[in-house]
């Protein structure tokens, strides 16, 4: 058996093989026996068919399939004895013909590549800080207690109504309207609704619309023109002007509930009423601004890494990564319900930047791994297990179930590798601390 290898490029890499087609005569016969065993043949009992009837009809086939398994054996033997680090699975084209005494194959297959590590001490990166006080709380709590609104018609009397003379719509009250739209004095597909329901100042009408709208009481109407965008989304009216008639039928103010012990155990805080709701508030707070400040400096670091960093991807490996980027955009469109989303051509064209920074950053994340030692350990993986699993009701079950799969166990893997990596990058760069308000937090990408 003789093996060449020739350079091809800066990756890619061409491997001859040479082996004798009598190395295979005896897996030959024995598969050609298998086959026998349970072909069927009109005229023959099973297992009964004569050899040579064999050999015809499966002859060629088991040659080509003993002769591709002979050179991948071959392949692999000879990578792993010269050390050679594959970036995938080589690609077999055979030389020579089935039946020739010598089976020659050609084996093109790419490797690793070098990576070359930068100067982290040129780099600076930006770690973000935010306080959570008294009014990122009061905001939390805000939310949460619009999540519980109801709404009471405007000038009601009794305990849940206003009792107030002005019973005009303004931003945050609901209104039920009936409202027509013409172009060119003809009504036009979706121009029209009765007892159509939405909530001032939410934006979920357009600006026109919502100011006719201001103002208005029950019971009155209102006529005005009303111009559609050029990009809007219903093609047959973009860009042109509708005249709008609208007749409020109920204006609602909105009725949110009060901060109190009872809207704490609405929320799950059985024991420490109002005190303990804030407390746990600030908690999730803080938790959110540790993901968010965690993941921000994360891809700070990531872009610096993929910057100060020195190689040539692996086309095989990029190409592998568009394919598995194509099918988790088909699964969520499928998740989400799309129509035919098993069948939508999705072009892996359009994830080729992105293929190539993950597979450049894998090689990258790799290679400093091992240069420094920063693989994850069993206690780091168990403390972020154990940290996770704390914000659930039962943590023990949650930590069960990240054991008992060694897929999840991967993935809490992998980001405690990464959280390695970034501590020595940002050991060795200019790290720029940046305070910060909460709101200015979550506007970041």
């Amino acid at each position: 058996m003789a093996v060449q290898i020739e350079n091809l490029g800066s990756l890619d890499r061409k491997m001859t093989l040479e082996f004798a087609r009598a190395d295979l005569a005896k897996a030959r016969e024995a598969r050609l026996a298998k086959v026998g065993k349970t072909m069927k043949m009109a005229g023959f009992r099973p297992g009964k068919v004569p050899k040579n009837m064999v050999e015809k009809q499966y002859g060629m086939q088991v040659d080509f399939e003993l002769q591709f398994d002979k050179a991948s054996e071959l392949f692999f033997e000879h990578s792993k004895k010269e050390g050679i680090a594959l970036a995938g699975q080589p690609r077999l084209e055979p030389k020579s013909e089935l039946d020739a005494d010598t089976i020659v194959f050609d084996a093109f297959f790419e490797v690793l590549p070098e990576v070359k590590i930068g100067d982290f001490s040129k780099a600076e990166v930006t770690k973000y800080t935010t306080d959570i006080g008294d009014a990122e709380i009061d905001r939390a709590l805000d939310v949460l207690r619009k999540q519980q609104v109801h709404y009471h018609p405007r000038g009601e009397a009794g305990p849940h109504g206003d009792g107030g003379a002005n019973t005009a719509a303004q931003n945050g009250d609901q209104v039920v309207i009936d409202f027509v739209g013409k172009i060119d004095g003809v009504e036009f597909a979706g121009g029209k609704a009765e007892n159509f329901e939405y909530v001032l100042g939410e934006g979920r009408m357009l600006p026109e619309f919502e100011a006719a709208t201001l103002g208005l009481k029950a019971g009155e109407s209102k006529s005005f023109p009303l111009s559609f965008p050029a990009d809007y989304h219903g093609k047959d009216v973009a860009g042109k002007t509708a005249e709008f008639t609208i007749t409020v039928k109920s204006v609602n103010w909105a009725h949110l509930p009060a901060v109190d012990d009872a809207f704490a155990l609405s929320l799950g805080v059985t024991e420490g009423g109002v005190a303990k709701m804030r407390e746990e508030v600030k908690q999730n707070l803080d938790r959110e601004v540790k993901r968010r400040i965690t993941s921000l400096l994360k891809n700070d670091v990531m872009d610096k890494l993929n910057e100060l960093c020195e190689l040539d991807a692996p086309k095989s490996l990029v190409s592998s990564e568009q394919e598995r980027l194509v099918e988790g955009a088909r699964q969520d469109l499928m998740q989400r319900g799309v129509p035919n989303a098993k069948d939508a051509p999705i072009p892996p064209e359009i994830f080729a930047e992105q293929a190539l920074k993950r597979v450049r950053l894998g090689l990258i994340l790799g290679d400093l791994v091992k240069q420094n030692n920063l693989a994850a350990t069993a206690d780091q993986i168990k403390a972020e297990i154990d940290e996770q699993a704390a914000t659930y009701e039962d943590p023990k079950e949650v930590v069960r179930w990240f054991y008992s799969n060694p897929s999840r166990l991967k993935d809490i893997e992998n980001l405690v590798l990464e959280d390695n990596v970034i501590k020595h990058f940002t050991s060795l760069a200019k790290v720029n601390e940046k305070a910060i308000s909460f709101e200015e937090l979550s506007k970041l990408n």
